[in-house]
């Protein structure tokens, strides 16, 4: 009987020991892939700036990748992809793999002006990018040429409506921030000016230092030296408070516009469906380096404010700056 009993306890053994090593084998595996995705980032980023070198795009994308390459040590490589207002990097961004390697500085124009002034996009600028996070709001502030006989927001609208189409409005070219707040502010007061498109903004402000054009409405950093050395007046600002750079400068909208707000955004997206942890790890460090000196030094210099948040927020300004635009766009028989 024991004889017999032997090869029955043998087979039991060697089945067992097969059993344990499959479950150990399939639990390295699982444990293996668990470190893999904990370790992210395991290589270098690819940080695609939809713009020129030397913007504020450029400005911020490289400072945030500079924050991260810190914190992860992991370079993150800004490249620079310009052309059709953002969109030719944002496509590439949107055709890369959701893996976390590669990712956008988006900006207002990019994900929620162009995608309505250029109705064939190769992409949608919500199911193509998943929201990471909300890095800084820049003010736009309404200027206008010393020789222009106003003071506020009032006396503004009151002679533009007295002198219909007479006033010229310059800006950085179609489409631009400058164009489009200059269109938002018309539409909600009723007004009638002429555009006039340059091929940046530099020109834009130059010629209305020069009394070319009449008034502009831009980013607050482009026209700061102008204003402070009173070469130009500024009128009011499109955020929903007033700017420290410009305490005594009041809202478009508590100076006669109520809900009005404008203003210019910019935060980091990467392509559809990125693994959940990957976009929490990337939020939190952005959110983090928005407090670093060397970031809020930027801002500042930018004129720009950080505005930490979860991806949600930021999904969601996506989305409402998305139809706002898209409503001005139309309502004002804009095209490019």
């Amino acid at each position: 009987m024991p004889d017999s009993q032997e090869p029955i306890q043998l087979a039991l053994s060697r089945r067992q020991w097969s059993q344990w090593a499959a479950a150990t084998a399939l639990s390295g595996f699982a444990g293996s892939a668990l470190a893999q995705e904990s370790k992210y980032p395991s290589k270098a980023i690819r940080m695609v700036i939809p713009f020129t070198p030397g913007g504020s795009a450029d400005i911020l994308g490289r400072a945030i990748g500079h924050e991260l390459t810190t914190a992860w040590g992991q370079s993150v490589v800004p490249e620079n992809v310009a052309g059709a207002g953002g969109s030719i990097g944002a496509d590439r961004v949107a055709k890369a793999s959701a893996d976390g390697y590669t990712l956008l500085m988006g900006h207002v124009g990019t994900l929620a002006v162009t995608p309505t002034l250029y109705p064939k996009l190769p992409y949608d600028p919500i199911k193509s990018f998943t929201p990471l996070a909300w890095v800084a709001r820049v003010p736009n502030v309404l200027v206008v040429h010393p020789s222009l006989p106003v003071t506020d927001l009032a006396s503004f609208i009151s002679f533009v409506k007295a002198n219909p189409g007479a006033v010229n409005f310059s800006s950085g070219g179609n489409g631009s921030a400058a164009h489009m707040t200059m269109a938002y502010l018309s539409l909600q007061a009723g007004l009638k000016m002429q555009h006039v498109p340059y091929k940046g903004t530099a020109p834009a402000v130059n010629d209305l230092v020069a009394g070319q054009v009449q008034t502009l409405f831009t980013g607050i950093p482009a026209v700061l030296a102008q204003i402070r050395a009173g070469q130009i007046k500024a009128i009011a600002v499109s955020s929903p408070q007033r700017v420290a750079a410009l305490p005594n400068v009041p809202t478009v909208a508590e100076a006669g516009l109520p809900g009005f707000e404008a203003d210019q955004w910019y935060g980091v997206v990467g392509p559809a469906n990125m693994p959940a942890d990957v976009v929490a790890k990337i939020n939190q460090q952005i959110n983090a380096s928005l407090k670093s000196p060397g970031i809020l030094e930027r801002l500042q210099n930018e004129g720009a404010q950080p505005m930490p948040s979860t991806p949600k927020v930021f999904a969601d300004l996506i989305n409402k700056d998305l139809a706002r635009w898209r409503k001005v766009i139309i309502d004002s028989k804009m095209t490019l």
